[in-house]
């Protein structure tokens, strides 16, 4: 097997996609080590989710810096100094700027709880139950400028003709995990 990648995931809440990520890294199922965690809500789960596997965390609160690009700049020195060549967006509620961009073009990916193009942004999985549609899903993509608009690199559908958010939200979650483990297996192996 070839040299490990080393991959940054960010993420803002609870950390799940983070964890089963960072964990068939572990197992040698996705040809890369977790150099970094990033997260923009210093105090989130994900945050001792990494610190329990001994991944470094950068925390950050993005208020607190002038700007968004001095905010990635930060990021983006702590990515080098880390040798990151990848990242992996789970569950990470901010919209990515150009400083990281151009830094990482083709190299970000994100997993959305939606068969995109339909239900970007925020909420997609009560947006889709709002609308009444009987597929739901996950999309993984490459992160560009647009809001959840990057080239699809994988999708799964999940048939699901309830009403009853949080069993569909485990539903997806789950589905989350093997789709954004096997696609980044497929780009980083």
């Amino acid at each position: 097997m070839s040299k490990k990648k080393r991959i940054a995931i960010f993420a803002s809440g609870n950390g799940s996609n983070f964890e089963a990520i960072a964990q068939a890294c572990l197992k040698n199922r996705i040809n890369a080590e977790v150099a970094l965690c990033v997260c923009d809500h210093p105090g989130a789960y994900v945050t001792e989710r990494a610190k329990k596997l001994e991944i470094p965390v950068l925390e950050l609160r993005p208020k607190s810096f002038s700007s968004k690009e001095e905010y990635e700049r930060k990021i983006l020195s702590e990515l080098k100094k880390e040798e990151v060549e990848f990242i992996a967006l789970a569950g990470y509620m901010r919209i990515i700027g150009p400083v990281l961009l151009k830094e990482y073009e083709q190299r970000i990916i994100n997993i959305h709880p939606s068969l995109l193009p339909s239900f970007p942004g925020v909420d997609a999985i009560g947006q889709a139950l709002k609308y009444g549609v009987k597929v739901f899903g996950v999309t993984v993509h490459y992160v560009d400028e647009t809001l959840d608009g990057g080239e699809i690199i994988s999708q799964a559908a999940i048939p699901y003709d309830g009403n009853d958010r949080e069993e569909l939200e485990a539903m997806i979650h789950a589905r989350e995990h093997v789709l954004f483990i096997s696609s980044l297996k497929t780009l980083l192996n």
